[in-house]
């Protein structure tokens, strides 16, 4: 990491800001409504919400990770943090295990602290929180702390792209980059798929120009590393169930022409994808090649095409 970056979190914990937004998203955990599903648990007396996630910070892993995009895992890898459940419940989730099924183990704040401090110390290039949304007041109460260790990091917010506005207002001046994927354009599609998230267009749209007005364009740094910007994800899914074209039309009308989008070919059918015929597939060569013509045509000029 440069010398001279500095992630804007710290202007926010040298006034003590960021320890107060900690504490107000915290007190959400009371009738919680972090996340759009807004389930009014009141998790900081041990209820589940709909993630399954009480105020008790359950993890899943810790370490350098490799898999993520080049800008972000560089040389010496992404730090990522893989927080377990997840509010979205996705059928077909790759990560089932840890965001359905709730595989890891308790920690507190400290650990927390010393996971993000153990990364830098490790060489990564950023903090990467994984499945974030229902644990950003944990996040924030972490950051903090470790800010005033030494964490000199950019922090990635690794997210499913259904935040509400609300909360990702207390997110300004606290990530660096932002991580979001856009999954569907039709809400008959979220609702089938993600646990009846008959919003979730809707809101990522919202979030997304959000998430572009604080961070901006992600573009690398002169040594290829991502120090700051909105970063979107799309899975390209068999038969369009993601909306592939409509999304890619959104994104060329509403935010940058450079906008940096990762058209993702791996869809596989994990999970639950199997009691649903038509996602019981992994994409074909023509429909991913299709997908990324049409988002050249539009004038995409920032993407992330994977080979196929």
């Amino acid at each position: 990491m440069s010398s001279e970056f500095e992630p804007v979190y710290l202007k926010l914990h040298r006034s003590g800001e960021l320890k107060r937004r900690a504490e107000y998203l915290w007190s959400l955990m009371e009738k919680c409504w972090l996340c759009p599903r807004k389930c009014l648990k009141n998790r900081n007396k041990g209820e589940k919400g709909t993630c399954n996630a009480t105020s008790h910070l359950k993890i899943s892993s810790y370490n350098p990770h490799y898999g993520e995009e080049i800008p972000l895992v560089g040389t010496s890898g992404s730090g990522t943090i893989f927080f377990t459940n997840c509010g979205l419940r996705c059928v077909f989730c790759i990560n089932c295990e840890i965001s359905i099924e709730g595989q890891g183990m308790n920690y507190s704040i400290d650990n927390l602290v010393s996971m993000m401090l153990k990364l830098q110390d490790m060489g990564c290039h950023n903090i990467n929180v994984v499945s974030p949304t229902h644990y950003s007041p944990h996040i924030l109460k972490g950051l903090d702390i470790a800010a005033a260790s030494g964490l000199r990091l950019p922090l990635v917010y690794n997210t499913c792209g259904w935040e509400r506005k609300e909360i990702l207002e207390k997110l300004d001046g606290v990530v660096d980059i932002y991580l979001a994927d856009f999954k569907y354009y039709d809400s008959k599609m979220s609702n089938k798929y993600s646990s009846k998230a008959i919003t979730y267009p809707e809101i990522t749209k919202t979030a997304l120009i959000e998430m572009n007005r604080q961070t901006g364009v992600a573009k690398p740094d002169k040594h290829g590393i991502m120090q700051r910007g909105l970063m979107i994800r799309h899975l390209v899914m068999p038969n369009n169930v993601s909306g592939t074209m409509d999304v890619i039309d959104w994104i060329a009308k509403n935010l940058p022409k450079d906008t940096y989008v990762n058209l993702m070919a791996q869809f596989r059918p994990y999970y639950k994808s199997n009691q649903y015929p038509e996602i019981v597939r992994s994409i074909t060569r023509e429909e991913y090649e299709c997908s990324v013509a049409y988002a050249r045509k539009k004038g995409l000029s920032n993407l992330d095409i994977q080979g196929y």
